[in-house]
């Protein structure tokens, strides 16, 4: 299965630059986030040996089981947190991630911020939008979204990257990607984060700078 996620990567990567070539756009211009939850290290290494050096996870206490060692093995390598954040896992989250996709209340935004001052790190962050509105769903809605990033940024020093959104699952995922664009170009931001193993290509064709690719690379989860 290792090896295979080696060429499953590289297939990856083809399809994400044919996407961004058939709509005129530079495929460096799109980062691949490989999303590594609930595979172990030894799944993980045979992609960091392929050269990946982007990686993203669900859980902090699931990454912390495993990326601190990879961490010493391959510095350079980034660590992107994908999943929901709890304001009390803030401190683990700013120790170990890179880049963080969930900002999308207050809250967390103020835990970080004063993680962030503590630790002397300064991970890229993302506000992750509920752009189909699903209540059981994270993200802030869209229509308190110019406040949330006025907050991060204006009071709390935060420097925001960009948007991300997770699609409903029975929408139309085009619709959605659109949205988000058109959003963050109103926000002034370059950062989209957008696009899983079903759907990565619609979102580089609508503008996707980080995509979010599980399955496609690593196979089905057990």
């Amino acid at each position: 299965m290792s090896e295979d996620a080696a060429g499953r990567l590289i297939e990856t990567g083809q399809r994400i630059a044919a996407a961004a070539k058939g709509v005129g756009r530079d495929p460096d211009e799109v980062t691949l986030i490989a999303v590594s939850k609930t595979f172990g290290a030894d799944d993980i290494r045979p992609v960091l040996e392929a050269g990946h050096r982007h990686f993203g996870e669900n859980r902090v206490q699931e990454a912390q089981g495993k990326w601190p060692e990879l961490k010493v093995e391959c510095p350079e390598l980034t660590l992107h947190l994908i999943g929901p954040l709890q304001s009390n896992k803030a401190r683990e989250a700013v120790a170990l991630f890179d880049a963080i996709h969930t900002i999308d209340r207050p809250k967390i935004a103020r835990a970080l911020a004063k993680e962030m001052d503590k630790q002397g790190r300064r991970p890229q962050l993302f506000i992750q939008v509920n752009t189909g509105e699903e209540a059981q769903k994270a993200g802030v809605l869209a229509a308190d979204a110019v406040e949330l990033l006025a907050l991060c940024r204006d009071q709390l020093g935060l420097q925001i990257a960009g948007l991300m959104c997770i699609p409903p699952v029975e929408e139309e995922p085009a619709i959605h990607f659109a949205f988000l664009d058109k959003l963050a170009g109103e926000l002034g931001l370059d950062g989209r984060s957008m696009g899983m193993s079903g759907d990565f290509e619609t979102a580089v064709e609508m503008g996707a700078t980080h995509v979010r690719v599980g399955s496609a690379i690593f196979g089905a989860r057990g």
